[in-house]
């Protein structure tokens, strides 16, 4: 063979290797695809203005891709969609301030907690009766559909539950007279009555239950899992998770 075939040869497979070794960084890299049901203030929304998704949730997932080395791509959904989706793989992950519980670990694998939440209740100001969930027996309840609030909601007594897509429908309805109630995530209930300035709501009793919030992945995807705890815990480290965490709720509580 020729030294100019010789050159050629070599040339062509350096190239080839260095495609090659383009694509495959492409795919360890590629952006993590995240879904999300953004309607959940402080933990995701959309801004009026920018139209981003912002939110607890929101700076979390973009700070453990970072951690990663990556970056992240936000779908909007249904909540109720979010588990169908990571089965289907349209998605890679979820994070939407979603409780772990038996149920959906069935169905998924879970990061480690992120967040320790509680179910509270949201009534109007001039509610005298309602004062914990034992009073909520026989009443009218509102509650988003899919959540671990939505499932308390129904074991209540003679109560007639009402499911809404999103939280804000749900403190709608509280406020034109149509439910007596709203059970949803204290955070979120205390964000809403301080975005209202507490003007129309106000929430009452202790929360029913502790909550663990989780980022959850395909049943089947460990190795992602083990990458977001691992973040995770970079990002408790360094402090980066009291930075967001204060951002959105203050200082947090030692």
């Amino acid at each position: 063979m020729s030294k100019k075939l010789i050159t050629l040869f070599v040339s062509g497979m350096l190239l080839l290797s260095l495609g090659l070794a383009g694509c495959g960084g492409q795919q360890k890299n590629a952006a993590l695809r995240v879904g999300t049901e953004p309607s959940f203030a402080p933990f995701e929304f959309q801004d009026e203005k920018s139209k981003d998704f912002v939110g607890f949730d929101m700076d979390l997932i973009r700070a453990i891709a970072k951690q990663m080395g990556t970056e992240v791509q936000v779908q909007s959904m249904g909540f109720d969609a979010l588990i169908p989706a990571l089965e289907a793989k349209s998605i890679d992950a979820v994070i939407s301030g979603m409780t772990i519980n038996e149920e959906r670990a069935k169905k998924v694998k879970f990061s480690k907690p992120y967040y320790k939440s509680g179910l509270a209740i949201i009534v109007k100001n001039d509610n005298k009766t309602i004062n914990s969930f034992k009073d909520l027996e026989g009443k009218n309840i509102a509650v988003q559909i899919g959540t671990s609030g939505a499932e308390e909601a129904k074991k209540i007594k003679d109560a007639k539950t009402r499911e809404f897509n999103t939280p804000p429908e749900a403190f709608m309805e509280l406020k034109a007279g149509g439910v007596d109630a709203v059970i949803n995530d204290k955070p979120v209930n205390d964000y809403f009555i301080k975005q209202a300035g507490g003007q129309d709501t106000k929430q009452v009793g202790e929360p029913l239950t502790s909550e663990d919030y989780g980022i959850a992945v395909a049943g089947s995807n460990a190795e992602l899992a083990a990458k977001i705890d691992k973040a995770l815990d970079e990002l408790k480290k360094n402090g980066e998770y009291d930075k967001i965490y204060e951002k959105w709720f203050g200082p947090a509580k030692k």
